[in-house]
């Protein structure tokens, strides 16, 4: 299930464009499969980092059609995303497709479905855009939230869990996951499959497969969705989804299909299109195999004390929930935690004006689905508030506003100045400016959260 994307690590704020298209799915391809689990790591700060991009559609023409490519060079700078490389490759298209069959004659696929397949494949450039989009404006953490768990989402979760009960049941007794994860999941990958994509999956990797600048990893991708087309498991008209080549309620990339779809009702396919059973399972095996701790929470909302160290927030310092009682955090609605031996990491994604969150093994396994934590956060929250949990109890501190790529770029380049940040300043924020900035704050007696406001760019602008 993880995606590919075009949305860069941006530790501050959640892209408008994956807000406004709501899709998760693109972003688990960037960072499944090729060690890139870190893409979208540590995305939170004042406000936070999205979700991946599922249908990745874009704006639309005044005929509903998606624009076409933009002609121009990528914004990475790859060579192989300049316009020149793009034409050539795209040129070049057709014999790039036909060499790839004798791996696909190694993976079992028969010749015959090979062409079939492939006839008459074209390429997307749009593609090219989007995989290499920087977004300009970010969304605050509050805001996704409120956008992805919203009262209208939540009543259709719960008729979901109810139409599928016997399926739920099932697959709980089968794999002991949360059924309320998994309603999370399918809600806000797809808003219950109304969001799934309407690209052809095969155009997709095919295309990232033989242009651009992830061509090895999506070749992996296209000849993957060949095999889910040869063994019968889905017809071609079911494999549609992203950009990215997402597909389905829950977003299951080609090659993660192949490691966690199961027949949920022993029918021969491997349906998580259309079947309930197979799509309520196969994500359910996913999760499992990820390593689901049965019974267990995804984490707790605390309350931090006065002059807290933030450095502690940090995943790599897990430590046991007494010993962070011990250190003075609370549960947000007083109550004790009932396993104190259980150890957890520190989130705290707006700094030390909102909310902080105790993050146990499930939320590590539901960053395995997508390595976003402000993904991860709305998955959690949203199947509590399905079980019939209340919002969060703390407020967030939503007078602040999201700093601009502009900002973001003027921000590093100032801690850059002052010797605080060594990397390339770039406007994408990562653990790097995250530690230039809480060099920064302890230097001028500030709370050292690393989260990026307006204040602090001004008194790094000296005024």
């Amino acid at each position: 299930m993880r995606s590919t994307g075009t949305l860069r690590t941006n530790f501050f704020g959640v892209s408008l464009i994956a807000l406004a298209l709501l899709l998760p799915g693109a972003v688990r391809a960037q960072s499944s499969g090729n060690g890139l689990t870190n893409l979208i790591d540590s995305i939170f700060s004042k406000n936070a980092t999205p979700p991946q991009a599922a249908t990745g559609q874009g704006a639309t023409g005044q005929d509903g059609a998606p624009p076409p490519w933009s002609g121009e060079d990528g914004a990475s700078g790859h060579p192989l995303m300049t316009a020149a490389a793009i034409r050539e490759a795209a040129g070049n298209f057709q014999n790039c497709v036909a060499g790839m069959w004798p791996d696909a004659a190694r993976r079992n696929i028969s010749r015959e479905n090979f062409e079939r397949f492939t006839a008459g494949l074209q390429p997307d450039l749009r593609i090219m855009d989007l995989l290499d989009s920087q977004p300009e404006f970010t969304k605050a953490i509050w805001d996704y939230l409120d956008i992805l768990v919203s009262d209208a989402r939540l009543a259709k979760g719960r008729e979901i869990l109810a139409k599928y009960k016997p399926q739920f049941d099932a697959t709980e007794k089968a794999y002991g996951v949360d059924r309320y994860i998994i309603a999370s999941i399918w809600g806000i990958e797809s808003n219950y499959s109304t969001q799934v994509g309407d690209r052809s999956v095969v155009q997709s990797t095919a295309t990232l497969a033989c242009i651009g600048r992830r061509q090895a990893y999506f070749k992996d991708e296209f000849l993957s969705a060949l095999e889910i087309l040869n063994r019968g498991d889905l017809r071609p008209e079911q494999l549609r989804g992203s950009w990215a080549g997402a597909f389905g309620p829950t977003q299951f990339m080609p090659t993660a299909f192949k490691r966690y779809a199961v027949d949920g009702d022993g029918d021969g396919r491997r349906d998580v299109v259309d079947d309930p059973s197979d799509l309520i399972a196969s994500t359910a095996n996913n999760l499992k195999k990820d390593g689901w701790q049965t019974g267990a929470r995804w984490g707790y909302e605390v309350v931090l004390p006065q002059n807290f160290n933030f450095m502690l927030a940090d995943r790599a310092k897990a430590m046991p929930l007494s010993q962070w009682e011990h250190l003075g955090l609370k549960r947000a609605n007083g109550q004790p935690f009932p396993q104190p031996a259980e150890k957890a990491y520190l989130l705290a994604p707006a700094g030390a004006e909102g909310p902080g969150f105790l993050m146990l093994q499930n939320f590590r396994v539901i960053m395995k689905y997508n390595p976003a934590e402000a993904y991860a956060l709305a998955i959690g929250h949203f199947a509590d508030r399905l079980r019939g949990g209340p919002p969060f109890v703390q407020p967030w501190p939503r007078q602040e506003r999201v700093l601009s790529r502009a900002e973001r770029l003027e921000l590093q380049q100032l801690l850059a100045q002052r010797g605080f940040y060594k990397g390339t300043p770039d406007g994408q924020f990562g653990g790097q400016t995250r530690e230039a900035l809480r060099g920064f704050q302890a230097s001028i007696g500030a709370p050292a959260d690393g989260f990026a406001t307006s204040e602090v760019l001004d008194r790094l602008r000296g005024r």
